[in-house]
């Protein structure tokens, strides 16, 4: 064990002091948005919020409590084992939305949720709260030392720590963002409870447990010390710290490849939470290593992150290219969280440059303008759409942190440190510094019009030094800065940030004009796949509205994911010419703000005309391409034929495929309910599977009453290897592996019994012998026909 763990495991040192923050942000309640499109993103939300019934949402919560709810759970996740979690969330939203908005109504719906939730927890007599479906149970288990981890859940349940984690999120962010005195009471009773359940546990058996998603548990544990001083909460915090990601980190190594992605980013968020608090500079330079590898090597030109929820190799985004599942919100609602933390203790402009990229162009596109609906998903695969939630059928995570996502637009705007003022984004929007008696106004059309003006309507007497961001986008040597109209010299200071200090007045105007640029931006493994940006705005082509099978989702466990047709990779229009030459194919359409034309495109027969390019947040609804193939003229036939023929293989099982699994991934063995005794997860050969000395099993649908085989594609990897396979209780197979197949996926088919074909849910079984093991399996599927060997 090396030293930096050491000091984990001993638990909370003072050796290090509290540190006081470089830079805070101002409330939300101090910031308000002008007209906008973000404003107008802002009250889509509220409206959605509204939508939705507080008394659903409250269910599960008085389930658990002993209580008659006064209505039923919503569907969906809500009422098949993540039961409360959005809750959690909407009492976040609604706190986020009543101090950026200041709205009656709102309040009156959150001191509602309040008052019920506490009357949930007085019943409790020791101050838990929960909406996990009888979670009692599993939490005296885990008192008492029976701890049962698995990344997908914890004692029999689905990652009862992740959804806890969520109310006690919203009831510090009500204390927060509303000031809400009964919520601070609640959730210090809540954390009392937490730290009174684990306090017969070791350290080693906290670990064990943690390897269960659990949200960001330590980073609120950290906010409850912050808000008490009481130094217990922030021992429990580094008790709820997950040494299996931290130490990697801690020593400046990547061992992200093949994890799922957003069960990480709350922990880091953790570390550097505690780090800010304690001054620990181990655990703020670990932090940092995941935010830089994360944004410079693991993210797409959006600033979103994995596949299939997981973390792919830096080497290699094939995969974000082919899947239908790319950049998960989630992910980036907490790449933004994390991004803000760090900035605050080092007011550095690059973390506000990846904040603003993933803003404009995944977070703000994640929204339907209309209906109001959240993105799961955003596929990078070229061609493909998004589907968007419904108020009464979506109760995905993603739903609940798309309800807080916008929100709080308002939150990085500006930032301060005694007589600093920093301007981090460029969101029409006013400004209220109380302490300083200074309103300051931002006006600007940004970014259909590179400029913001920054007009002083009220001013203090005092000295204010105004700090404006220098962005990675635009070349600081072209930025022009004037006041009152007088233009100016100001350099860039080493954090990126031009400086103005002088005694302000009323009335005094600051314009900065940012030429914006056309780039173009590669696939982080530099493989030949092309992204255009104008300035921070990603620019995209819309490509038909055709077979949007599930835009608006229903409430079924996959309802998130957009299963309708892909469009053939061969099929999608290809750049042809060298690399170097990419940005030559594209130019401006006049008349038409941030529009821009792609030409040179291949087939050109097809393509003559080339495409229109607009900003991505501005496509909905709609089928879009974002990365574009490149290729020399030489290539593109080998290379289209290559992908014909790959997509051609896929595509046959897909067409004969009733439902599938990916093995080994938490969301679709979640949605498949996953049951297990002495199995494990692993990733090997860039694919997940599951194995175990036990058993496995999922509930697969039958949708058509038409299934007649069982697939499965494994690994033949190990010797002494058996697969035991029963379909609702009948054997369908045991059969032995020698494992001289070596790390070449191999698949078996196997007929389902006549009397099950038929039926809607069949239960598929896994087990392995009694000495032996089950081979690596990487997908089960139900197929309507033999696959064609062909």
């Amino acid at each position: 064990m090396n030293k930096k763990s050491l000091i984990v495991l001993l638990g909370f040192t003072t050796a290090f002091g509290q540190v006081k923050r470089n830079v805070s942000y101002f409330p939300l309640n101090k910031v308000h948005l002008s007209e906008s499109v973000f404003s107008r993103a802002m009250l889509t939300d509220e409206q959605y919020i509204l939508a939705m019934d507080a008394d659903r949402l409250l269910a599960p919560f008085q389930k658990e409590a002993g209580l008659k709810p006064g209505k039923e759970n919503y569907p969906n996740w809500e009422n098949t084992g993540l039961d409360g979690h959005i809750g959690g969330h909407y009492v976040s939203a609604l706190a986020l939305m009543y101090a950026s908005t200041g709205d009656s109504k709102i309040k009156q719906r959150l001191d509602y949720m309040i008052d019920e939730l506490e009357r949930c927890q007085n019943l409790s007599g020791d101050g838990y709260l929960s909406g996990v479906p009888n979670g009692k149970k599993i939490w005296k288990e885990i008192a008492g030392g029976n701890i049962r981890a698995a990344t997908f859940g914890l004692n029999d349940r689905w990652v009862p720590l992740y959804n806890i984690h969520k109310i006690y999120s919203g009831l510090r962010d009500a204390y927060w963002y509303a000031d809400s005195g009964k919520a601070k009471q609640m959730l210090i009773r809540l954390t009392d409870w937490m730290a009174e359940e684990v306090s017969g546990l070791s350290d080693a058996q906290i670990q064990d447990m943690l390897q269960s998603e659990h949200g960001g548990l330590n980073e609120v544990f950290a906010d409850v010390y912050d808000i008490t001083k009481n130094e217990k909460y922030l021992k429990l915090a580094h008790r709820f710290s997950h040494l299996a990601i931290l130490n990697p980190l801690l020593n400046d190594e990547d061992k992200l490849t093949g994890i799922h992605a957003n069960t990480q980013i709350p922990k880091v968020i953790g570390f550097k939470r505690i780090a800010n608090l304690e001054n620990n500079k181990e655990w703020s330079n670990a932090a940092d290593f995941f935010w830089n590898n994360v944004t410079q090597k693991r993210s797409a030109v959006i600033g979103g992150n994995s596949v299939s929820e997981h973390f792919n190799p830096t080497s290699d985004f094939s995969g974000m290219i082919k899947s239908i599942e790319g950049p998960e919100t989630c992910n980036t609602y907490n790449m933004l969280k994390l991004s803000k933390e760090l900035y605050a203790a080092n007011p550095k402009s690059s973390y506000v440059d990846y904040y603003e990229k993933a803003l404009y162009n995944h977070i703000l596109s994640t929204q339907n303008p209309g209906k109001g609906g959240f993105v799961y998903f955003t596929p990078m695969r070229p061609g493909h759409y998004r589907v968007y939630s419904q108020p009464e059928t979506s109760f995905w995570c993603c739903v609940g942190s798309g309800m807080e996502n916008h929100a709080k637009y308002g939150e990085m705007v500006y930032a301060y440190s005694d007589e600093d003022l920093y301007v981090n984004l460029f969101i029409p929007s006013v400004l209220k510094w109380s302490e300083k008696k200074i309103i300051l106004r931002q006006e600007n059309n940004f970014p259909e019009s590179p400029s913001t003006k920054l007009i002083f309507d009220v001013v203090s007497a005092s000295n204010i030094n105004l700090k404006l961001r220098a962005p990675e986008w635009s070349d600081a040597s072209q930025i022009n800065i004037s006041v009152n109209g007088k233009h100016i010299n100001v350099p860039v200071n080493a954090e990126g940030y031009f400086s103005i200090k002088r005694k302000w007045k009323k009335g005094d105007v600051v314009e900065m004009k940012m030429p914006m640029h056309l780039s173009a931006e590669q696939l982080p493994d530099h493989s030949d796949y092309f992204a255009f940006k104008y300035g921070p705005v990603v620019l995209a082509a819309r490509y038909g509205k055709e077979n949007q099978d599930g835009l608006f989702a229903d409430d079924s466990r996959g309802g998130h994911i957009a299963h309708g047709p892909q469009i053939p990779l061969n099929e999608i229009p290809t750049i042809s010419g060298p690399s170097a030459s990419v940005l030559n194919h594209l130019e401006t359409v006049s008349g038409k703000d941030l529009t821009f034309r792609l030409s040179g495109l291949y087939p050109q027969n097809k393509f003559s005309n080339g495409l229109e390019l607009v900003p991505f947040y501005k496509i909905h609804e709609e089928r879009y391409i974002i990365y574009f193939p490149q290729a020399d003229q030489d290539k593109i036939e080998k290379i289209q034929k290559q992908k014909a023929k790959e997509e051609e293989e896929i595509r046959k099982l897909d067409s004969i495929t009733s439902d599938k699994v990916q093995l080994g991934e938490q969301q679709p063995e979640s949605d498949h309910f996953i049951d297990s005794k002495d199995s494990n997860t692993g990733y090997m050969e860039d694919r997940h599977f599951r194995e175990a000395k036990g058993w496995f099993s999922y509930q697969m649908r039958n949708k058509d009453k038409k299934a007649k085989y069982l697939y499965l594609l494994y690994f033949d990897a190990n010797t002494n290897r058996t697969l035991n396979a029963e379909i609702n209780g009948i054997k369908v197979i045991s059969e032995n592996f020698d494992g001289k197949l070596g790390s070449s996926p191999q698949s078996l088919l196997i007929p389902i019994p006549e009397s099950e074909s038929r039926k809607e849910v069949l239960t598929v079984k896994f087990n392995s012998g009694e000495k032996s093991l089950t081979p690596k399996i990487i997908e089960v599927r139900l197929l309507n026909q033999m696959p064609n060997k062909n």
